[in-house]
């Protein structure tokens, strides 16, 4: 099963949290245990787990400016984003969470957030689960 929904990002790097739309997701499905697996499916885009505090977001924005800074890359030739590309493969554009009782496993201070690496853009996020306790016929 699967379900996807688009947010339109503001800025070239950005933060945004999508937990309570991914939630919403799950508890909309029924699920009682299985798996949640969250993608974007974008090559300058990314899903990272991290708490939602305003401090800690701008640092993961400058941390993410510094890996890429000093470097002259050849695919800025073409369409000057390559350390979105970079970025982004280095996150990941997908995570996957445990399912327990209709709710997403994770920590006390994680969230997920959607990483724009190359906006201002709408980004797509698909939510894919597996029901563990009814799997799909065979």
């Amino acid at each position: 099963m699967n379900k996807e929904f688009s947010i339109s990002t503001k800025a070239r790097y950005q933060l945004i949290d999508i937990s309570a739309q991914v939630e919403e997701i799950i508890r909309e499905s029924k699920i009682k245990n299985g798996l949640a697996f969250i993608f974007t499916p974008h090559s300058t885009a990314a899903i990272l787990l991290t708490e939602n505090e305003s401090g800690l977001k701008q640092d993961w924005l400058e941390v993410f400016k510094k890996i890429v800074s000093g470097f002259d890359f050849l695919h800025n030739q073409i369409d000057d984003n390559a350390d979105s590309h970079i970025l982004s493969g280095l996150v990941g554009q997908g995570k996957t969470l445990a399912i327990e009782n209709n709710k997403l496993i994770r920590g006390t201070w994680q969230q997920i957030f959607l990483v724009e690496l190359d906006g201002p853009k709408t980004r797509k996020v698909m939510v894919k689960y597996l029901d563990a306790t009814h799997p799909p016929p065979r």
